[in-house]
C-alpha cells in the first residue's frame, strides 16, 4: 500500500495458518482489511464513501498492489487513484490473471465476482465480518437473512431463472388473449361484409358508369361546337373594341395636346410679366447703388472687386486695434492681479505676526504650568517608594521569598487539579458500582443471576455481589479522603494567589516610579525648549510687520500703472466704432451689386424659356393636326351589321353553355359517384379476402402461442421445485452444521439444540424444551451465535453440495467486541475448529491478548503520533503456544 488511508507506505504477506493482526484502538489494523476488500471489489466495498476517503491526507495519489491464491492459480491485482481536482479517479486497474490481464475497475470486479463466486456484499455476509457487523445474520428479518444465504449459495439465480419464467409466461398469456381477440374480431368483420352480396352490387354499378360515360361524351361535343362559334363572334367583337378604343385614346391625346398649348401659353404670359418686374427692382437697385457709392469712397465706377478691397483693409486695421486691445488689458490685468496679490500677502504678514504674538503668551502660561506639574511629580516619586515597602511587607512570613510566587501557585494549581481529577473519577466509579450493586440486589430479589439474568441457582455469580459491596465501601472511603485534601490544597492555593497579587503589585509600581522618573527628565527638558520659542517668536512678529509694509507700498504702485492704461483702451474702441460705422455701408453696397448681377441674370433667362416654349407650342401643333386625321380614318372603317350578327351569335352560344355546362358537370359527378362507389366495393373485396388469409395466420399463431405457454409454465414450476428441493438440502446441511459447531463452542447444559426451517427462521432450544429466539441470549452468547452461524456457511460453502468449492479466507474484524473472557475463550475455539475443518487461512483483527497468544503468527500495527502515519511489522515468535496445540490440550 502507498498512501492508502493512514498507511504512506506498506508491505504485509499473510500466510496460511491464523494471523492475528494486533494493536491499539486507531492504529489502522481494520484498515489492513478495507485495502484488501478495496483491492478486490473497488468502489463496491466503500459503502458511503467515495475514493477520496481513500487517498492519504495531503497526498495527490494512492496505490494497492494485491496477490493472492485461488484453486491452485495464482492472481495480482493493482489499483491506482489519482486527485484530478476535487475528485478523485481511478489511474489504474489491472488484474493479471493465468490466462490473460484485465483492465478497467468495472472488468476487474465482475471478473472478480465470477472468481469467487460472490459480489462485495456477499463476501461481508460470508467471509469477511467486517467490525460492529457481527450480529448482522441474527438481526436481519427471515426474508432479508434468507436473501443473503440464497445469494451465498447461488440459490437467488434458480429464483432470478424462476421469476424470468414467470414473466415470460404472462407475456405469452398476454400475447395468447391478444390473439384469441384478434381472430374473434376477423371472424365478425368477414361475416359482415360476406353479408352485402358485394360482387352483385359491383356488376350494377359498372352498367350505370357505362350509361353516364356515353351521355357526358355526347354533351362534351355540343358544348365544344358552342364555345367556337361563341369564339368567332367575340373576335369580331374585340377587333371592334380595339378600334372604339384607339379612337377614345386618339380624342384624349387631341384633348391633352391642347390643354398644354394652352398651358405654355400660359407660362410664356407669366414669364413676361416677371420680366416687367425685374426691369423695375432693377432700376430701384440701380439708385440706390449710387446713393451708397457716394458715401462709401471707393470711386463712381467701384464694382464688387473694389468693395471687396476696402472691405480687407477695415478688417485689417480692425484686428491691429483689437490685438492691440487685449494686449493692454493683460497689462491691466497683471497690474492689478500683482496689486492684489500684494494687498493679501501683507495681510496674511500680518496676520502671522499677530498668531506669532498669540503663540507666544500662550508659550508662556505653559511653561508657567508645567514648572508646577514638575514639583508634583518630584513629590509622587516618593510616594510610590513608601508603596513599595508596605507591598514587600507581605512576603516577611510567607513560605516562599519574593520573586517565586507565581512558581509555587502553578506547583499549588497543579496538585488541586490532578486531585480533582482523581475524585470525579471515584465518583464516577462509585456510582457504576453503585448502580451494578443495585442492579444485582434487583435481579437477586426476582431470582436471577445478576450477569446474565438467568436463573441463580447454583449460580457461581452471586459471589460477585459481595465483592462489589465492598468496592462500593473503598470508593466512598477513597472520595471522602480526596474532598479533605483538595479543600487544603484549596486554602493554600488562595493564600499563594495573595502573594502572586502582591508580587505582581510591586513589579506594577516599580514599572510606575520609572515612567515617573522619564517624565520628569523629559518635562525639564521640554521647558528649556519652550523658552527659547518664545524667543524666537516675539522676533519673527517684528520682521513679518516690516514685509508687510512693503507689500502695501508694492501694491499702490501696481494701481497707478493700471490706471493709465485704461485711458489708452478709451481711444482704440472709438477708432473701431468708426471703422464699424464704415464696414456696414461697405457691405450694404456689396449686397446691392450682387443683387443688381442676379437680376439681369434673371431676365435673360426668362427670355430664353420663352423662345423655347414657343417653339414646343409649334411642335404640338403639328402633332394635333396628325391625330384629327388618325381619328378619322378610324371612324370611317366600322361595318354595322357584321357587329350585330356577331353579338346575336355570342348571346345564342352562353345561352346553351349555361345550360349544358351544368348538366355535364352533374353527369360527371354522377359518374365519378359511380367510380367511388365501384372502388369501395373492389376495396372491400379485397379487405374481404385480406381478412380470411389474416385469420388463417393469426390462427396458426395461436396454435404456436398455446404451446408456448404451457412449456413456460412447466419451466417456471420446475424453477421453483428446484429452488425449493435445493433450499431444503442446504437448510438440513446448514443446520446440522450450525449445530456441530455451536456444541463445540459453548459446551454447557443450558442449550439443547437449534433448528433452522425453510424460511430460514432461527430457534435456540433450551434443555427444558423451552424455544429461545437468538436475540434472547446474553451479548456474548448472540455474538458466538452469530460467528458460529457465519462458520456454518462457509463449511457450506466450502464443502458444496456436490464436492469441495475454493473459498476465500475467514476474515474477522474484532469479533470480540461483545465478548467477555469467558467467551473469548470459546472464540478461540470456534477459530481452532475452523482450521481443524480445513479453513487454510483465517484473518482476526484484535487487540485481546488471548487472541494474539493463540495465533500461528502476529502482525503489529503501531502508529507515529507525530506523523499520524501507520506501519506494520511481523512477529515469528509470539511466545507462546500455537493455536493447534492449545486446542488438542
Amino acid at each position: 500500500m502507498e498512501n492508502f488511508k493512514c498507511y504512506a507506505d506498506a508491505d504485509l504477506d499473510l500466510d496460511t495458518g491464523v494471523t492475528v493482526i494486533h494493536g491499539v484502538n486507531g492504529s489502522g489494523k481494520s484498515s489492513l482489511l478495507e485495502a484488501c476488500f478495496f483491492a478486490l471489489y473497488g468502489s463496491k466495498a466503500l459503502d458511503d464513501r467515495t475514493l477520496d476517503d481513500v487517498i492519504t491526507n495531503g497526498a495527490e495519489e494512492a496505490e494497492i498492489e494485491l496477490v493472492f491464491d485461488h484453486a491452485g492459480e495464482s492472481y495480482r491485482i493493482e489499483r491506482r487513484l489519482r486527485l484530478s481536482g476535487e475528485r478523485a479517479q481511478t489511474a489504474k486497474c489491472v488484474l493479471e490473471t493465468p490466462e490473460s490481464n484485465v483492465d478497467g475497475a468495472r472488468a476487474v470486479r465482475e471478473y472478480v465476482t465470477e472468481l469467487l463466486r460472490m459480489d462485495a456484499e456477499a463476501f461481508v455476509n460470508c467471509a469477511y465480518v467486517r467490525q460492529g457487523e457481527v450480529n448482522k445474520l441474527i438481526h436481519a428479518s427471515p426474508s432479508d437473512r434468507q436473501d443473503m444465504i440464497d445469494d451465498l449459495l447461488q440459490l437467488g439465480k434458480l429464483e432470478e431463472y424462476r421469476e424470468r419464467a414467470s414473466e415470460a409466461r404472462l407475456a405469452v398469456k398476454t400475447v395468447l388473449d391478444g390473439q384469441r381477440d384478434v381472430i374473434e374480431s376477423l371472424d365478425s368483420q368477414i361475416e359482415d361484409k360476406e353479408q352485402k352480396e358485394l360482387h352483385a352490387q359491383l356488376n350494377e354499378l359498372e352498367t350505370e358508369l357505362e350509361e353516364s360515360n356515353a351521355e357526358i361524351e355526347r354533351l362534351e361535343t355540343q358544348i365544344e361546337s358552342a364555345r367556337e362559334t361563341k369564339a368567332d363572334a367575340e373576335s369580331v367583337l374585340e377587333e371592334y373594341e380595339e378600334k372604339r378604343e384607339r379612337i377614345d385614346e386618339l380624342g384624349t391625346d387631341i384633348e391633352e395636346l391642347r390643354d398644354k398649348i394652352n398651358d405654355t401659353e400660359d407660362e410664356r404670359d407669366r414669364l413676361k410679366s416677371e420680366i416687367s418686374e425685374y426691369r423695375d427692382r432693377l432700376d430701384e437697385l440701380q439708385d440706390r447703388r449710387e446713393e451708397l457709392l457716394a458715401d462709401a469712397n471707393v470711386g463712381d465706377e467701384a464694382d464688387t472687386t473694389a468693395v471687396e478691397s476696402a472691405l480687407a483693409d477695415l478688417e485689417a486695421r480692425d484686428d491691429e486695434l483689437r490685438d492691440d486691445l487685449e494686449t493692454i488689458r493683460g497689462e491691466i490685468g497683471e497690474y492689478t492681479t500683482t496689486a492684489e496679490n500684494a494687498r493679501e500677502r501683507a495681510d496674511d504678514l500680518e496676520a502671522e505676526a499677530e498668531q506669532a504674538r498669540e503663540d507666544a503668551t500662550d508659550l508662556k502660561a505653559e511653561l508657567d504650568e508645567d514648572e508646577t506639574k514638575l514639583d508634583e511629580r518630584r513629590d509622587k516619586l516618593d510616594e510610590i517608594d513608601d508603596e513599595i515597602e508596605a507591598a514587600k511587607e507581605v512576603f516577611q512570613d510567607a513560605p516562599v521569598e519574593f520573586g517565586k510566587a507565581t512558581d509555587h501557585a502553578d506547583t499549588l494549581e497543579a496538585e488541586y487539579e490532578e486531585l480533582r481529577e482523581e475524585l470525579t473519577d471515584v465518583r464516577t466509579k462509585l456510582e457504576s458500582a453503585r448502580a451494578s450493586v443495585e442492579e444485582a440486589e434487583a435481579l437477586l430479589e426476582e431470582g436471577k443471576c445478576p450477569e446474565c439474568g438467568q436463573p441463580v441457582d447454583d449460580s457461581p455469580h452471586v459471589d460477585a455481589l459481595a465483592d462489589d459491596r465492598d468496592r462500593v465501601a473503598e470508593l466512598e472511603s477513597r472520595r471522602e479522603e480526596l474532598a479533605e485534601e483538595c479543600s487544603a490544597v484549596r486554602e493554600r492555593r488562595e493564600a499563594a494567589e495573595e502573594l502572586v497579587e502582591a508580587q505582581r503589585r510591586v513589579t506594577e509600581l516599580r514599572t510606575n516610579r520609572q515612567n515617573v522618573e522619564q517624565l520628569i527628565e523629559e518635562r525639564e527638558a521640554t521647558l528649556s525648549d519652550k523658552r527659547e520659542r518664545i524667543d524666537d517668536l516675539e522676533e519673527r512678529a517684528e520682521t513679518l510687520d516690516e514685509r508687510a509694509d512693503e507689500k502695501l507700498a508694492a501694491a499702490s504702485e501696481a494701481t497707478e500703472e493700471a490706471e493709465e492704461l485704461r485711458g489708452e483702451i478709451a481711444d482704440i474702441n472709438a477708432e473701431r466704432g468708426e471703422i464699424r460705422e464704415r464696414r456696414e455701408r461697405l457691405e450694404s453696397l456689396e449686397e446691392t451689386l450682387d443683387e443688381i448681377e442676379e437680376l439681369r441674370a434673371a431676365i435673360e433667362e426668362h427670355r430664353e424659356r420663352r423662345t423655347e416654349k414657343d417653339e414646343l407650342n409649334d411642335e404640338r401643333r403639328e402633332r394635333l393636326a396628325e391625330k384629327h386625321e388618325r381619328k378619322t380614318e378610324l371612324q370611317s372603317a366600322f361595318d354595322d351589321d357584321r357587329i350585330e350578327k356577331a353579338r346575336e351569335d355570342s348571346e345564342r352560344a352562353d345561352q346553351y353553355l349555361a345550360q349544358a355546362e351544368p348538366a355535364v358537370e352533374e353527369e360527371r359527378e354522377r359518374r365519378d359517384d359511380l367510380l367511388d362507389r365501384i372502388g369501395g366495393i373492389k376495396n372491400e373485396l379485397g379487405e374481404l379476402e385480406s381478412l380470411r388469409e389474416k385469420r388463417e395466420s393469426v390462427a396458426a399463431r395461436q396454435t404456436a402461442l398455446e404451446s408456448l405457454y404451457d412449456e413456460a409454465q412447466q419451466l417456471q414450476e420446475t424453477y421453483g421445485d428446484l429452488r425449493a428441493e435445493l433450499r431444503q438440502q442446504n437448510v438440513e446441511t446448514l443446520e446440522r452444521m450450525l449445530n456441530e459447531t455451536f456444541d463445540l463452542v459453548y459446551q454447557n447444559d443450558s442449550y439443547s439444540h437449534i433448528e433452522l426451517d425453510g424460511e430460514y427462521e432461527l430457534t435456540v432450544y433450551q434443555k427444558d424444551g423451552a424455544r429461545l429466539a437468538p436475540d434472547q441470549l446474553s451479548g456474548g452468547e448472540r455474538a458466538l451465535f452469530n460467528l458460529s452461524l457465519r462458520c456454518a456457511i462457509y463449511r457450506l460453502l466450502a464443502e458444496g453440495i456436490d464436492g469441495a468449492a475454493p473459498m476465500p479466507p475467514l476474515i474477522l474484524d474484532e469479533p470480540t467486541v461483545f465478548l467477555d473472557s469467558g467467551h473469548v475463550s470459546q472464540l478461540v475455539e470456534l477459530i481452532g475448529s475452523m482450521r481443524d475443518l480445513g479453513v487454510e487461512q483465517i484473518i482476526v483483527v484484535s487487540h485481546d491478548d488471548e487472541l494474539v497468544g493463540a495465533a500461528d503468527r502476529v502482525v503489529e500495527v503501531r502508529k507515529d503520533p507525530t506523523s499520524n502515519r501507520s506501519s506494520v511489522e511481523r512477529r515469528e515468535e509470539v511466545g507462546v503456544r500455537p493455536l493447534a496445540e492449545q486446542v488438542d490440550d
